[in-house]
């Protein structure tokens, strides 16, 4: 059956995603690992929702209104610096804005330096190796990043990025902890990961916190940067190290990412989405009208 742009009959419901942009991970300093980010906020009408939430509701179509989408660019890792050293920025909103619609997500928290804490955000920013704390994620969107290890000892793993899925894990012994689960949605048409957490950072001789699925980054143990996240998966970016000249960066987060499935052709769109049957994938802000 042939779907004409702007031909339908009957009332559209619009099915969603809408992914944040993740945080960045947190700069280097003092000897110890860094927090990973946390993922982008997630909101999905299609298989599950961040958070561990209940899927949300599909929107009812106006024809002829035109509905801004909005993707969010993700945080700026921390950068190599004296004690404490600088947490990871902010990941940016995401957001489906119309008549009778505001389908906005928080973007992911910076993971946290020494002594501080991680930043709440879609998901939280995970703890820095030394007497720090993780941030928390936003009900319905992800979860909070990981902590670092109860004793307080070399080689100071920090604690990964918060998930859309699952909360960041704690750092423990030599080993960084894991960034969050993303969450699997097949809204694409095939099942994708998105908003993943970073992975913590690690001191002398460690083991660096991995990514989580879903575009989340890798720490560091040594003087490579943190990896960023995924573009256009709101994956948080891992947390760098300090290991005297060995100080790294933080990754920063990934871009977020916008897709709309009202099950017919819309009439106009900017931003250039790509378009596979009806179903529109954003990767930039834009607008679209059925």
């Amino acid at each position: 059956m042939q779907i004409l742009a702007g031909v339908h009959s009957g009332a559209l419901l619009a099915n969603y995603l809408v992914v944040a942009g993740g945080g960045g991970g947190s700069g280097a300093a003092d000897g110890s690992g860094q927090g990973g980010g946390g993922a982008g906020g997630l909101r999905s009408t299609v298989t599950a929702t961040g958070g561990g939430g209940t899927l949300e509701t599909p929107f009812l179509v106006v024809a002829g209104v035109t509905y801004t989408i909005t993707v969010g660019a993700g945080g700026a890792g921390g950068t190599i610096t004296a004690s404490p050293g600088n947490i990871g920025g902010n990941g940016s909103t995401s957001s489906i804005v119309g008549t009778g619609v505001n389908i906005t997500t928080v973007g992911g928290g910076g993971g946290s330096y020494q002594s501080g804490t991680g930043v709440t955000g879609g998901s939280g920013g995970g703890a820095e190796g030394l007497l720090s704390t993780p941030g928390a994620g936003t009900a319905n969107e992800g979860f909070a990043g990981g902590n670092c290890q109860v004793v307080i000892a070399a080689p100071y793993p920090a604690g990964g990025g918060g998930g859309g899925g699952a909360v960041g894990v704690d750092g423990s012994g030599s080993t960084g902890g894991n960034g969050g689960i993303g969450v699997a949605t097949t809204i694409s048409g095939s099942s994708v990961y998105y908003a993943g957490g970073g992975g913590g950072g690690v001191g002398s001789a460690g083991i660096a916190g991995v990514g989580g699925l879903g575009g989340g980054g890798a720490g560091s143990n040594s003087n490579t940067a943190g990896t960023a996240g995924t573009a256009n998966t709101g994956g948080g970016g891992g947390g760098g190290n300090d290991v005297g000249a060995l100080a790294s960066a933080g990754g920063a987060g990934g871009s977020g990412v916008v897709i709309i499935n009202a099950g017919a052709l819309a009439v106009s769109t900017t931003g250039s989405p790509s378009l596979s049957g009806t179903i529109y994938t954003f990767t930039g802000s834009g607008s679209i009208t059925f």
